[in-house]
């Protein structure tokens, strides 16, 4: 296996997903293409050395689909000779694209790519792929099938999650990531948007509410009874008998937010880097995905950091920071108490809660975001997170050259 390293990434900034957010109007391969383009630039890359771009969607139908990695590799004016793949693993699909391009680096196939993700979910509705394990009724029998809210509302049943402590990490969340914006943490990964006319869109992540307290989060009503009353509450009891109610705790403001965005990361081998004049600012040390409980979906974060752990031959004590994806304020929680791990080194710049979780793009955006942090307090390790639909999980390690 040849060492992986990280030379650069960039991303957009998070805008809401909704037809008033300020990157309705852009398509999705835009958002890929103007991310080649800025990696391209403040690199002076000669794009002829890299192999292949992975582009990771969870939605990858009609203007999402067609290989979109290639379409935007063409569009970004790059040299005909890179590939371009389009992968999916529901919300893991950022992180599994950087993931294959790191597999064809250290197996000697290729010498560098790019890995990434995008998502427009302001313009491609969740749930448009979602295929047999939700609409065919014999295989949703068999995966117990209910949405993935409940799923997060499960497990704060099961580990007995208050409301209190699902809102406090929620307003924790906020905090760490207004703290970052003010600090200008995100300064040199993030890359405005642009539109046709060459104006700035976005530049800022605007579905973050620094202002949100616990008081305000006390007003919203659980979001996820209706599907319970829909029947797929009698299905999750079913897979769980030992669960008399469940216990509705998630609100659109202790779960990830509905947003557009695309990030990127820039990998090779150490030839390529000195052919393109670049310094590596972080190798690739291993990476893991797993499959857990389909019903529940949301528990496999623990258990795929630990394969990840073991198959570097590292114990969780080595890692410095942990980026966990913040789909539901339970998923982390549960992950914190699994792994034994301290909140004061996980999601330290605040998560999706705060920010946003635009599906495939987002692995690609939080191991961009944990490597920066990583620089910024001086320390060398840090092990990146997901949990998928149907209940899948992801996670890489990464540390600093």
């Amino acid at each position: 296996m040849r060492d992986v390293f990280i030379y650069d990434h960039v991303r957009t900034p998070r805008g809401r997903g909704r037809a008033d957010g300020s990157l309705h109007e852009i398509p999705a391969i835009e958002l890929v293409t103007q991310l080649l383009q800025e990696i391209r630039d403040r690199n002076g890359l000669n794009t002829a050395l890299l192999d292949d771009v992975v582009i990771g969607c969870a939605q990858p139908v009609g203007e999402q689909g067609g290989v979109l990695a290639r379409g935007a590799v063409v569009n970004a004016g790059y040299a005909h000779s890179v590939g371009g793949q389009q992968l999916h693993r529901f919300c893991a699909s950022g992180l599994e694209a950087v993931n294959n391009v790191a597999a064809q680096v250290a197996s000697g196939m290729a010498s560098a790519g790019i890995g990434g993700g995008v998502e427009s979910m302001s313009r491609v509705i969740m749930g448009y792929d979602s295929g047999a394990w939700v609409a065919d009724p014999a295989v949703a029998l068999q995966n117990y099938y209910a949405p993935q809210g409940l799923g997060a509302d499960m497990i704060a049943t099961l580990e007995g999650y208050s409301r209190e402590d699902v809102d406090s990490y929620a307003v924790e969340s906020q905090r760490r990531a207004a703290k970052s914006w003010d600090e200008g943490n995100f300064d040199h990964s993030i890359v405005p948007v642009k539109d046709v006319m060459g104006e700035v869109v976005l530049d800022n992540d605007e579905y973050r509410r620094p202002a949100t307290t616990m008081e305000s989060l006390a007003g919203l009503k659980a979001a996820f009874p209706p599907f319970a009353k829909m029947g797929f509450g009698r299905v999750a009891k079913e897979r769980y008998p030992e669960i008399e109610e469940i216990n509705h705790v998630h609100t659109g403001g202790n779960s990830s937010g509905i947003v557009d965005g695309s990030g990127i990361v820039m990998l090779g081998n150490a030839e390529f880097g000195k052919a393109a004049g670049l310094k590596p600012r972080a190798r690739i040390k291993g990476w893991a995905s797993i499959g857990s409980d389909p019903t529940i979906m949301l528990t496999a974060p623990a258990d795929v950091a630990r394969k990840a752990l073991k198959n570097v031959g590292m114990e969780k004590g080595d890692i410095d920071l942990y980026e966990l994806n913040e789909a539901f304020a339970s998923v982390v929680l549960r992950f914190m108490d699994h792994l034994d791990v301290d909140h004061a080194i996980t999601n330290v710049a605040g998560g999706a809660i705060a920010l946003g979780h635009p599906l495939g793009a987002t692995g690609a955006m939080i191991l961009g975001t944990v490597l920066d942090e990583l620089e910024r307090r001086d320390l060398n390790t840090a092990m990146t997170l997901l949990c998928a639909g149907n209940g899948l999980g992801t996670a890489t390690i990464i540390e600093r050259v």
